[in-house]
Formats: C-alpha cells, structure tokens, sequence
C-alpha cells in the first residue's frame, strides 16, 4: 500500500533544501519508507527573474525586501548556519542568481530516467553549495548528464521547449492546492505541510497518513 509525497519546491529557496534533509531524515526513520513514492514538483519563487540576475545575493535580497545590505548579510549569515545544521554547506557570496524555469525542466527530464530525486540534489548543491549559474543551459546540461541523462537529449529538450508543460502543470497544481509558499510537502492528498518542518513533525505526518490510509483499506 504506497503513500505518496508530493513537494513543491524550487531549486533556489534555501528553506527547500534544507526541508529536503529534514524530509529525508524523517523518512529514513519511517517503518514504511520503501512504500513511500516521492514526487518533486515545481515551483518557482520568482517567474519573472531575469536568466542573469546582476549583483551578489546579498545585494538582491537587500534589494527585493528593501532592507540594508548590513541586515540582508545578517539573514545570509543566519541561514548558512541553519543549513549547515542540517549538513549543509551553503556559499550565498558566490551564489548566482537566476530564472529557474529551465532547471525545473531538467528535474522533469531527469524524471524520464528515474533520476528525478538525484537532479533535484544535483541542482540545488550545484547553485547553494558551487556557485554554479543554474539558469545557463550548457550548465544545466552538464549538470545533469551527470546522472546519466544523454547530453543530446538534454539540449534538445532545452532548445525545443520540452516538459515546459510539465512545469507549468505543477505550478497550476499548487495553485489550485492552495500552495502559496515552499517547500509545501503533500501526502496523499489529504495532508498539507508547509516549511521546513523539523523532521519530527514531518515523520508524525507521515506515520498519521499511513495510519489513516491503513484504515481506509481495512
């Protein structure tokens, strides 16, 4: 009897990574992990960004939330340390900004491969951990013909709009969901999540899905 997680995430948002490993090591401690099927869905924190964004991260956050460049590296300071809590090593300095459109095609490329989770990872240490422009499509491309996925394939996909669709459907899904922020994690349609919960809360949810899909069935 699988239970299925469904998690809106973009590869950018540093609270998704960091609800990545907490998720992670909430179903690590789950009894029934092997019947659990995770789904990655997209979501993007800002459509309208730019392919390059200009300036450092710092910069921008200062600049979205009209606050000082002193208080914005306070905030980067902060979650670096929450992350690396979590494991994490994360290098806002060098962090390159970006639309991530291109990348959420990839992950649903990917996905074709059985890599989906692997590129939802590659991703987000590629742009929170190397500095890498993930909004560069020969970027892109490298990235995740590490995993496997074929480099022609990858370009073409790029070039000719594939799994644009893919993206777009999930977005709409969070909307109709009601998912105005991520990561937002979804089990089974009946329970809703939202932020990066500890992994505590996130295993109590897990545990009360399966419980109650137990009993449907029984």
């Amino acid at each position: 009897m699988p239970l299925t997680v469904e998690i809106w995430s973009d590869i950018v948002c540093p609270w998704c990574y960091i609800g990545k490993r907490r998720f992670e090591a909430a179903l690590e401690a789950f009894d029934h992990r092997d019947e659990v099927t995770v789904m990655w869905r997209s979501f993007e924190l800002d459509p309208e960004a730019p392919a390059t964004a200009k300036g450092t991260a710092t910069e921008r956050l200062a600049a979205k939330y009209g606050m000082s460049l002193e208080r914005a590296a306070t905030l980067h300071t902060e979650m670096t340390d929450r992350a690396a809590a979590d494991g994490l090593e994360y290098h806002f300095e060098i962090a390159a900004g970006g639309n991530t459109f291109d990348a959420h095609r990839m992950i649903h490329l990917a996905a074709t491969y059985g890599h989906q989770a692997a590129a939802q990872e590659r991703l987000m240490r590629a742009y929170f951990t190397e500095g890498e422009a993930i909004s560069d499509r020969e970027t892109l491309v490298r990235l995740v013909t590490e995993l496997g996925v074929d480099e022609n394939e990858a370009r073409d996909a790029l070039e000719l709009d594939r799994f644009s669709e893919d993206v777009r459907e999930d977005e709409q899904l969070a909307t109709r969901l009601g998912i105005q922020g991520v990561p937002f994690f979804v089990l089974d349609r009946r329970y809703g999540i939202s932020g990066a919960q500890p992994p505590e809360a996130l295993l109590g949810a897990l545990e009360r899905a399966w419980g109650e899909a137990v009993s449907l069935n029984t």
